[in-house]
């Protein structure tokens, strides 16, 4: 498959992946304490694939009722913008395609892109990292990686793999014990997946993708101080920066593989 075409092919299939996002988003993001949301806003039980947890954030109840005389104004859209996320995942993809080409282990990325998203977009809404996708991410990393690495063009290694997961997982434990108000316990179950995507190109990947993503959100909470909507004390969505930096750590890895 030429490069272009398979570009093409990463983009759709990251705007169809990204398409079933929102709504998963929206259920996910509630605070600890909480049971996952089963309704849209104006308490209409979620319908559709998977039990209602995959699609777009838009409710057809409400969309009918909306029609009615008397309620004018309702609006059928919750949770985060599905085209916004179609494009994101779409873009993201398509890099992903460029950077590692035509070996196994792009299969790999395409399928863990769009929980990356879904992660991202949780913890930015609710500054929360949920068990039932980080600790599922990491198990399907390595997963998956694993017949990648039976394929004789792959460019990684499975074993790093495995002891990145493990090592940045130990390493951001350690930052949760130390100061557990920088490093939240859901950011030390991501870096699981996290590591064993990283590890897989790579100890000098690792250490690329997990600087860029402390480096990312330094500046992120940085332009929040300056701008003062956020004190030195006070606490970030760390989680989409760590997926943000082992994305370029990623694409880097992948481009010199």
């Amino acid at each position: 498959m030429s490069e272009p075409l398979l570009t093409a092919v990463a983009a759709l299939w990251g705007a169809a992946a990204g398409l079933l996002v929102p709504r998963a988003a929206y259920r996910f993001a509630v605070e600890p304490t909480e049971t996952w949301r089963d309704t849209c806003p104006a308490g209409h039980p979620l319908t559709g694939p998977a039990r209602g947890w995959l699609g777009p954030a838009s409710c057809g109840a409400c969309r009918t009722a909306g029609k009615a005389p008397g309620v004018a104004g309702r609006t059928s859209s919750y949770g985060p913008r599905t085209l916004l996320v179609s494009l994101v995942t779409a873009l993201l993809c398509a890099g992903l395609a460029l950077a590692t080409g035509t070996r196994p282990e792009l299969v790999v990325w395409l399928l863990l892109a769009p929980v990356g998203v879904l992660l991202a977009v949780v913890d930015f809404t609710v500054q929360r990292l949920p068990d039932a996708l980080t600790l599922p991410l990491a198990a399907a990393a390595l997963a998956l990686l694993g017949p990648a690495a039976a394929v004789p063009e792959h460019a990684g290694d499975w074993p790093t793999a495995l002891l990145g997961a493990l090592a940045l997982g130990g390493a951001y434990f350690l930052l949760f014990l130390i100061n557990p108000n920088g490093m939240g316990f859901g950011d030390v179950k991501l870096a699981l997946g996290l590591g064993a995507v990283l590890g897989w190109y790579g100890w000098s990947v690792v250490f690329l993708g997990t600087f860029a993503g402390f480096l990312l959100g330094a500046l992120y909470g940085a332009w929040l101080v300056v701008v003062r909507r956020a004190g030195r004390k006070s606490s970030i969505p760390f989680g989409p920066f760590l997926i943000a930096g082992a994305y370029a750590g990623l694409l880097i890895g992948a481009y010199a593989a």
